[in-house]
């Protein structure tokens, strides 16, 4: 059992962190994270069941179960998408509710983030089309390329570590390249990752 609340959450994550600080990688951050919210991030399943149904408590719970596991696991940890399938069901209903909608960017992003996490096509063609419909900008790019890289190997390359896959040469290739970085900078595109 934890105390955390939904507030605690989002003062951390919109306020403390904020933009700046959510796609970079910083130990501190990360560390900070394990210390305050392991315990919740571990009970999130009872905690997202009580927090999801407001916009505050579904955003809440979103970033408990999709984005903090990606800081406390980083490196090759499989426990970092160990709670993708329960955020994957907390957005969807979150979307049916309209929570998203009711929560201001750039914390609405958070609700179309497990979609863009997902090794589904069909979950990367969503992120995709939520992105374009109700938040455009720099995110729909990221989930463009996320859906490409789905498109394209079935998963996500820089995971198979994490997971135990071995890769295959053109993921190995891409992965070689700089992996995620490589295709944001443009570096290497997944028509040609070499």
């Amino acid at each position: 059992m934890t105390d955390i609340t939904p507030q605690d959450i989002l003062s951390f994550w919109l306020d403390e962190i904020g933009p700046k600080g959510w796609y970079v990688r910083d130990d501190a951050v990360d560390a900070q994270i394990s210390t305050r919210f392991m315990s919740a991030w571990q009970d999130a399943e009872r905690l997202s069941a009580a927090w999801s149904h407001t916009p505050e408590g579904a955003l809440a719970a979103l970033i408990l179960t999709d984005q903090f596991p990606r800081n406390m696991f980083r490196d090759n940890d499989p426990r970092a998408y160990a709670t993708d399938p329960l955020a994957l069901r907390l957005a969807d209903a979150a979307i049916a509710a309209g929570h998203d909608l009711a929560t201001p960017e750039p914390g609405r992003q958070f609700f179309y983030l497990p979609f863009e996490h997902s090794e589904s096509l069909a979950d990367q063609d969503r992120a995709v089309a939520l992105f374009a419909e109700r938040m455009p900008g720099e995110n729909l790019h990221h989930a463009q390329l996320h859906r490409d890289t789905i498109a394209r190997f079935g998963r996500f390359p820089w995971r198979n570590a994490a997971l135990g896959r071995d890769s295959t040469p053109a993921e190995s290739e891409l992965l070689a390249a700089g992996g995620y970085g490589a295709l944001v900078s443009g570096k290497v595109s997944l028509e040609d990752p070499g």
